[in-house]
Parts: C-alpha cells; sequence; structure tokens
C-alpha cells in the first residue's frame, strides 16, 4: 500500500461507513453553499443579518420540533434551566456575528476571523477550567492568532483606502468597520464560553447533541421580537426584489426570498453533516473535516465573488490553517502513518 493510501486510512479509516461519507459531503456541500447564498444576501442588502439568522432558527426549531421532541412529548434530558443559559448565550453569538457582516466586515475575513476559536477556547480554558497545554498546543494558537492579525490589518488598509470622500468619511468608516471587528471579538470569546458550558453540561447529562440543537434554536425565537422591526423591513426589501420562475412551483418569486430559503436548507443540511461527523469518527477527522471547508469556502468567496485578498491576506491565511492543523496534531499523526509505512515495506522487503 502507497503513503498515500495509509495516510488516508490513518484519518478515516470509516470509508467502510457509508454514513461518514455522507457526513463528510453534506459537510462541503451544504456548508460551502450556504456561504454563496449568505454573502449574495449580504450584497443586495448587508444589514440582512437578523432576517437571515431568524429564518435559520425557524427552520431548525420547526424540524427539531417534529422529529426530535415528537410535536413536544418528548421531555429533555437535560434541565430547562441550563438550557436557558445556554441559549441566551447562542442567540448572542448567532445573532452578533451576522449582525457585523453590516459594518464594513467582507466575507472572507469573517470566516478568517471565526477560525480563530482556538484563541478563544485556549484562554477560556486556562482561566475558568484551570487547563494546561503543550508547547506546541500554544505555538499553533500564537501562530492562528498571528494570521488573523496579518488578515485584520491588510483588510483595515483596504477600508482606509477604499474609501472616497472628506478625511472625516475615511475615520468614520474605520470606525464603523472596528465596531465589526469588536462585534467578532466578542462572539468568539461569548462561542468559546458556550462551548465550555456545553462540555460541563455534555459530562454531567450525557451527550443529547439532537436535543441541545433544537433548545438552542426554538427557545430564541422570541427574542427575535426585538428585532421584528428589521426583520419586517427586510421582508419588504426582499419581496421587492427580481421575480424569477421557479419551475417546480411554475410561479415567479423574488429573488432574495429564494436566495433565503437555499440559505436556511444549505445551514440545515451542514449542521446535520457535522453532528453526524460528530457522532461517527474521531474529533481528529471532524476538526481536520471543519478546517478544510472553512478553506474551501474561503476560496470560493475570493474566486467567485471576486473579493479582493492579497499576498498578504494569503500569508495570514496559511498561517491561520497551519497552525490549525498543528494544534490537531495532525502531523504527529502523519508521521506516524508514515513511520508505519515504511515498517510495512521493510517488512515485505
Amino acid at each position: 500500500m502507497s503513503s498515500l493510501g495509509i495516510l488516508v486510512g490513518y484519518f478515516l479509516p470509516i470509508t467502510a461507513n457509508m454514513s461518514t461519507i455522507f457526513a463528510v459531503l453534506l459537510v462541503f456541500v451544504g456548508c460551502c453553499s450556504n456561504v454563496v447564498f449568505l454573502e449574495t444576501l449580504v450584497r443586495s442588502f448587508p444589514g440582512c443579518g437578523n432576517i437571515v439568522t431568524f429564518a435559520q432558527f425557524a427552520f431548525i426549531a420547526l424540524e427539531g420540533f417534529i422529529f426530535e421532541t415528537n410535536f413536544g412529548r418528548k421531555k429533555p434530558a437535560i434541565p430547562m434551566s441550563n438550557y436557558v443559559i445556554m441559549v441566551t448565550m447562542f442567540f448572542t453569538v448567532s445573532v452578533i456575528n451576522n449582525y457585523a457582516l453590516n459594518f464594513n466586515i467582507a466575507m472572507p475575513l469573517h470566516m478568517i476571523f471565526r477560525s480563530g476559536s482556538l484563541i478563544a477556547n485556549m484562554i477560556l480554558g486556562i482561566i475558568i477550567l484551570k487547563k494546561r497545554y503543550s508547547m506546541s498546543k500554544y505555538l499553533s494558537v500564537a501562530m492562528v492568532s498571528l494570521g488573523i492579525f496579518i488578515c485584520t490589518i491588510m483588510s483595515a488598509k483596504q477600508v482606509n483606502v477604499g474609501t472616497k470622500g472628506s478625511d472625516d468619511q475615511g475615520v468614520y468608516a474605520f470606525l464603523h468597520w472596528l465596531i465589526g471587528i469588536a462585534m467578532l471579538t466578542f462572539a468568539l470569546l461569548m462561542s468559546a464560553r458556550m462551548g465550555i458550558f456545553q462540555e460541563t453540561l455534555y459530562k454531567q447529562y450525557g451527550k443529547h447533541s439532537k436535543e441541545a440543537l433544537f433548545y438552542n434554536h426554538c427557545l430564541p425565537l422570541p427574542g427575535f421580537l426585538l428585532l421584528s422591526s428589521d426583520i419586517y423591513n427586510h421582508c419588504v426589501l426582499f419581496s421587492q426584489s427580481t421575480p424569477v420562475e421557479v419551475p417546480v412551483i411554475g410561479q415567479a418569486v423574488p429573488v432574495l426570498w429564494l436566495y433565503l430559503l437555499l440559505n436556511v436548507i444549505t445551514q440545515y443540511v451542514c449542521i446535520r453533516g457535522v453532528f453526524i461527523l460528530t457522532t461517527e469518527c474521531a474529533s481528529l477527522t471532524v476538526t481536520l473535516v471543519v478546517t478544510l471547508r472553512k478553506f474551501i469556502s474561503l476560496i470560493i468567496s475570493i474566486l467567485f465573488f471576486k473579493n479582493p485578498f492579497t499576498a498578504w491576506h494569503w500569508v495570514g491565511t496559511g498561517v491561520v490553517f497551519l497552525g490549525t492543523l498543528i494544534y490537531t496534531e495532525v502531523w504527529t499523526s502523519i508521521c506516524t502513518a508514515l513511520r508505519g509505512s515504511e515498517k510495512l515495506k521493510k517488512k515485505k522487503a
């Protein structure tokens, strides 16, 4: 067997498991296409984050109400009081992440910034859980931090250069952008805190991922009443978009409503794929698949939408993903697999 074959067999020993292959396909197809539809919506109306978030939450909550809770007849395994805490954090993170796109945050920077979850997880893990990590972990987080810093600085320069008009307008655009960066930073830390909270809950009550998925999307729905005027305004704007003929129903539908529907469906496909993957294979494989998915999504965003991306952006991106792979100890696994390949060759010889 070749070294490549052994590596593939090491990282995806589940190739005989069709459900895992299916999950990987769901992750790549669902998540990557979701980015395309989201960016299409954001380019039409940069402030549409609230209506997108609401549609995603409503769809996943409806699906969970039918198939997970059996129309509300199934009682939760985890106490509702804990879900209220988790849901508050999840709702805040989801709304802020989408709303940050309204502050001159380009989609590639948005994706790169959210890849910095390793930093937030490590910082809060040290502070809250009193964890200690190996030097390779600290190195990887330093690399991710450096990569995000490079991309952020380069994007800041583009905000300044790309702003036309007076100096006051340039300063305003830059401050507007800084607010978006602050929102992404807060959401990153809040997401890491939520992950730690989930970890402690699962240790105490066992893993109930589908149940958590339902309650995380169902309980926050009343919170969207606070955003109802913004959601209604975008409903009107979406309805005024160019109509397109939909062959299945034989009627013309405003194109932005169609994009929103496709965004919601692909988001669900993406989440379901990740859920299946976490139940079928090791966390290393999950992290590797998700990391590769993020990289492909980034490439699609740059090429398909022609987003400005300098050589320094590529350097920063490479450092982020290299740091992520070091954190997951992929290199150690590769070396182990290659050593196994050499031993097999020597035995055959």
